[in-house]
This record gives C-alpha cells, sequence and structure tokens, in this order.
C-alpha cells in the first residue's frame, strides 16, 4: 500500500430507531402517526436518510385503535355485523392471529356509534360486545385480549353476558330491558347459559383504568358525565349498578360482591365487572397486555432509541396509558424514550420520572388547537425533523 493511500472509513451504523406510539386521538391513527414520524425522521436526520433504521409498531392501551394496532402486527382483521349501544346493527372488527383474538368493545359498542351530540347514559347496551366475542369463539380463538375503553355504555356488561346466553330476568319473568337503568328492574339471574366455550378461553381484560364498579370511584360516578349522564343519573345508574351486584351475588356467590371492588370492574361503563364474573376473565393493565400481544420486547431488542407518544401527555398519562407502558419497558432495558404529542401538560420532571427524556408538542409549532388537529400530520413531521436533530446526530 502507497505511503500516503488512505484506507476508507468504515460507515456507521444507522441508528435504530423503534416508533411505538399511540393515536393522536380526533386526527391520526396510531398507525398514520408512525408514518408521519417516520417521514420526519428521515428527513431531519443529521446524516441522510440512510443513517436510521426505523421500525415502526403502533400501540394501543385496549381502547379506540386496539384493533388496529393488533392488525398493523400481523394480526388478521375480521368482522362482524353485531348490535350497536342503542340497538341498531353495526359492523365490528376484531383481530385474529392463529388461536389469539384480540377484541374492541368500543367497536361494537363504542361512542363512536353514537350520532354526533346525542347519549343515551341509561338505556346503551354492550349486547353486541358479547356478539363480537362470539364471533371471536366461532373463528376459533382460545385466547381472547378483551380490549374496553370508548364505551357508549354503563350497563355493567349485562347485555353482553346476555349476548353469551346469560338469563337477566325481571319480576315479571321477562329479560331486562337494554342499558344500565333497567338494571334497577332486575330480579334473578341465572349465569349457568353462558357459552360453554369460555370456561376453555383464557380472557384478559385489557383496560387503561383500575376503577371499581360502583361508589364515588366507580363506573357510573367517574365516567357517566363522559357519555352524557346528568348528576341525577349518576346516582340512578350507580344504584342500579349495586342493585345488579347484589343480584348477582344471590346467583353465584360472595365472588361477585368481591369482584364488584376488584380493579378493573368499572371500565367502561362496568363491562370489566361483567367480564370477571362472568367471563372468568383475569384483569391486567392494557398497555402491558398490548406490548406482549404486539411483539414490543423483541422490537426493542433491535433499538437504539424508541420514539412513543399520544395526543395530550398529561397526568392521565402517567396512570396506564400507552407512553407510560412502552417508557416504563424501555427504561428497564436501558434504551432512550423521547415523546411527540399534541400537547403537553407534564413538567420536565414529571417526564423524567415516567423515562421520557424529551417531548414534542405539536403546540410548539403551532399554537392554535384547532390547527394542530386540522393539520397534525405534516406538524408531527416538522416535529419529527427536530427530534432527529437533537437524537439522532
Amino acid at each position: 500500500m502507497a505511503e500516503n493511500e488512505r484506507v476508507p472509513a468504515e460507515a456507521e451504523a444507522p441508528t435504530r430507531v423503534l416508533i411505538a406510539a399511540d393515536k393522536f386521538k380526533g386526527s391520526l391513527t396510531a398507525v398514520q402517526v408512525a408514518e408521519h414520524v417516520a417521514a420526519g425522521l428521515r428527513r431531519g436526520a443529521p446524516g441522510g436518510a440512510g443513517a436510521v433504521r426505523v421500525e415502526a409498531l403502533p400501540v394501543a392501551d385496549g381502547g379506540d385503535g386496539t384493533v388496529d394496532a393488533a392488525v398493523a402486527a400481523g394480526f388478521e382483521r375480521r368482522e362482524a355485523r353485531v348490535t350497536g349501544p342503542l340497538g341498531e346493527p353495526v359492523t365490528a372488527a376484531y383481530a385474529l392471529r392463529g388461536e389469539v383474538a384480540v377484541v374492541e368493545m368500543a367497536e361494537a359498542s363504542g361512542l363512536r356509534h353514537l350520532p354526533e351530540g346525542l347519549f343515551a347514559p341509561l338505556a346503551a347496551t354492550t349486547y353486541g360486545s358479547g356478539e363480537l366475542l362470539r364471533a371471536a369463539l366461532d373463528a376459533g380463538a382460545r385466547t381472547v385480549v378483551f380490549g374496553v375503553g370508548g364505551s357508549a355504555t354503563t350497563d355493567g356488561g349485562a347485555g353482553m353476558l346476555a349476548a353469551l346466553g346469560a338469563r337477566l330476568i325481571d319480576a315479571a319473568g321477562e329479560p331486562v330491558g337494554p342499558g344500565g337503568g333497567a338494571l334497577r328492574e332486575l330480579a334473578t339471574a341465572d349465569l349457568s347459559g353462558l357459552d360453554p366455550r369460555l370456561a376453555d378461553t383464557e380472557i384478559v381484560l385489557a383496560s387503561d383504568v383500575d376503577n371499581p364498579l360502583t361508589g364515588p370511584k366507580g363506573a357510573a360516578a367517574v365516567y357517566g358525565p363522559q357519555k352524557g349522564a346528568t348528576m341525577a343519573d349518576v346516582v340512578l345508574l350507580d344504584g342500579a349498578l349495586a342493585h345488579y351486584a347484589a343480584v348477582l351475588e344471590r346467583a353465584v356467590g360472595p365472588r361477585a360482591a368481591e369482584y364488584a371492588q376488584a380493579p378493573g370492574a368499572g371500565a367502561a361503563g362496568g363491562v370489566g365487572y361483567g367480564a370477571l364474573i362472568g367471563l372468568g376473565a383475569v384483569f391486567r393493565p392494557g398497555i402491558e397486555v398490548m406490548l406482549d400481544v404486539l411483539g414490543f420486547a423483541p422490537a426493542l431488542e433491535r433499538a437504539d432509541l424508541v420514539i412513543t407518544g399520544e395526543g395530550s401527555l398529561d397526568e392521565q398519562t402517567l396512570h396506564g396509558k400507552a407512553p407510560a407502558g412502552v417508557a416504563a419497558a424501555a427504561r428497564a432495558r436501558g434504551v432512550e424514550v423521547v415523546a411527540v404529542c399534541g400537547r403537553l401538560a407534564l413538567t420536565p420532571a414529571a417526564l423524567a420520572g415516567a423515562g421520557i427524556s424529551r417531548a414534542y408538542p405539536l403546540t410548539a409549532l403551532e399554537p392554535d388547537p384547532a390547527r394542530c388537529i386540522a393539520e397534525a400530520g405534516p406538524l408531527l413531521e416538522r416535529a419529527a425533523e427536530r427530534l432527529a436533530a437533537d437524537f439522532l446526530a
């Protein structure tokens, strides 16, 4: 080799970035968030697009978008025609891979199925959620991740149980009407007719809330107003749910009362209680379940940096929401985490406590919230360019 001949420098390996963000509610799905972040990273990477290797794993915590996240991770999307929250037929999706199904109750019984501005806090039913679960069983599922959240209902899962074969009868010997309000008329309950396949199926109740069924932290008191319940409705619904649990206690024994106070019983208008008492479900924080189902651990092994996020990073984020779960898992493996969001309502200290090094809110680029929502995609790409300049140098 000639004295002044130079040996080519070894090219640096690209930075491996894992995008594991939830949806920006009202503007972008989790899949779209990942697409826009990836585009911004590639434009903003100091070494050019080849200096970054992006892997996208859209995540969800059991609420809206859970089925979409599963499909993005390789599950097959299936659809079924079921009963909507107001009794009308709706098309609902679930996800299937082998004998594992991901069922999102909001697909059948969610607020998304109500006409704009219309709520039915006393009458909305979870009957369609039971039909959707039955469709998953019919498709061969023997493990069901039942994601609950975004519901229009406060019926304690009574409709769901009825769809799966339970008999909930009033004093006249007739089935009780739909919705939580009708549970005041419940006289007897018989769960012996529930679909026998449930006994051989592992059902995981995946939720980001751990409220009990009744009381000041219960389904009606905490979440009823979000579904249009007045204060009088809340009192009525809380009493109806307590009566429902008392009737079930006569039917199945003391465990009914125990489950009413169990974490997750109050999730999605009490559908968690119905799942615990009738389906033999086991409660787990939704984001933990979904990270397992989506294959987050092996993806994390391949990452140098994780980007998470959701529409609003606030105090609720710290209590079981997707970004907190992603950050906790990444921190345990020593992988740095940064976040993108629509708005930021956490201090740097709170972010650090959650394992997030820095957050990039869209409001830092566009202070008008309405424009942030309308132009979320392009703004998110600009935020990702800034992130790339800061963390991929």
